[in-house]
């Protein structure tokens, strides 16, 4: 798992030169809306898109975790189904649904069933490698597989610098952030979080996205409970928890970009006074480069790099998900 976090910058080039190379895409002209499906590490990669294109996209992106897909969905809709297994039930349904419809569809897999039924159907496929150790592990090739297809429709400025730029950031942090390195802080971080329950911080945005993301990476690496929010909106409910003694037992994460709306900006030193002040102990974490891609995903790897180290300092293996597992066995049932 450690070596996946670490070999992001090469996940992110193949997964869009995957994107780039599938042929016969859609036609983007008169799309009314566009739908990501998927679910977990999946379905991740429609909020990364959505908070790295909502501001840039001249159509509606919603990110559709469930089996059902939205009414407005029909001929003008691209929807995009996103499955690194191509197992994932709600995603089959929804791509069921889409054909049903007559939607205009990418499926974005390594193989399984969503890979078969595209190919029965005529639908483009953005085809993965295999291999990853869950989909959670394959955000690289998920994002940028279906961020080399969208562009390829049109649908998004070209991302050939940015990914250029997001790729020496991440080799330079993924140094930093190897077992054997010296002053390593993703160690240091995890040490830090130690039993505590973490809740992660980011700005409206990219450091919303990258907030949900540590805090799915703790859940499944780390083995432990772990919550996210984003400002603005947490200063309008959450920051009210914080009351004096209620922020013992936990840590408090503010992840931080050069990005961030001024407005949104200046409400991160007071909140985090306020956790303070109820007894939580804080610290701010600063994301590399000048795009949002790679300011994104340098928060991504250093998520993902804590989550493994602090799975390992808890005496956990951080790849099994059992408890996922078991939830799925419970559902399935016996077999008939």
């Amino acid at each position: 798992m450690l070596r996946t976090v670490l070999g992001l910058a090469a996940q992110c080039r193949e997964g869009y030169a995957a994107g780039r190379a599938v042929h016969e895409l859609p036609d983007a002209s008169s799309l009314s809306s566009v739908a990501v499906c998927g679910m977990g590490g999946s379905g991740v990669a429609g909020d990364f898109l959505r908070a790295l294109y909502r501001d840039r996209l001249a159509v509606p992106l919603d990110v559709v975790k469930g089996p059902e897909l939205p009414e407005f969905c029909g001929r003008d809709s691209l929807v995009v189904c996103s499955s690194y297994s191509g197992g994932t039930a709600e995603t089959l349904a929804c791509f069921e649904a889409a054909s049903e419809r007559g939607c205009r569809i990418v499926s974005v897999t390594s193989g399984g069933a969503l890979r078969e039924r595209s190919g029965e159907r005529g639908v483009p496929v953005v085809q993965l490698p295999g291999g990853a150790p869950g989909p959670r592990a394959a955000l690289g090739y998920l994002l940028f597989g279906a961020l080399g297809a969208v562009e390829s429709m049109g649908l998004v400025p070209a991302v050939s610098a940015d990914l250029e730029e997001t790729g020496r950031v991440l080799d330079d942090l993924a140094g930093e952030l190897d077992p054997a390195k010296r002053g390593n802080p993703a160690k240091d971080l995890a040490a830090w979080i130690g039993e505590r329950v973490a809740v992660v911080w980011g700005a409206d945005g990219i450091g919303s996205v990258a907030a949900s993301r540590w805090k799915t990476e703790l859940n499944e690496n780390a083995k432990i409970p772990a919550f996210a929010s984003s400002l603005p909106e947490l200063d309008h409910n959450e920051v009210v928890g914080w009351s004096e003694g209620a922020g013992k037992g936990f840590v408090v994460v503010a992840l931080r970009h050069d990005g961030e709306h001024p407005e949104v900006a200046k409400r991160f030193p007071v909140s985090i006074l306020i956790a303070e002040e109820s007894g939580a102990e804080t610290r701010e974490i600063r994301a590399r480069g000048q795009s949002s891609l790679a300011r994104v995903l340098s928060l991504v790897m250093l998520g993902g790099a804590t989550s493994v180290y602090l799975g390992m300092l808890r005496g956990f293996d951080p790849t099994p998900i059992e408890a996922i597992d078991r939830l799925k066995a419970v559902l399935e049932g016996p077999d008939e």
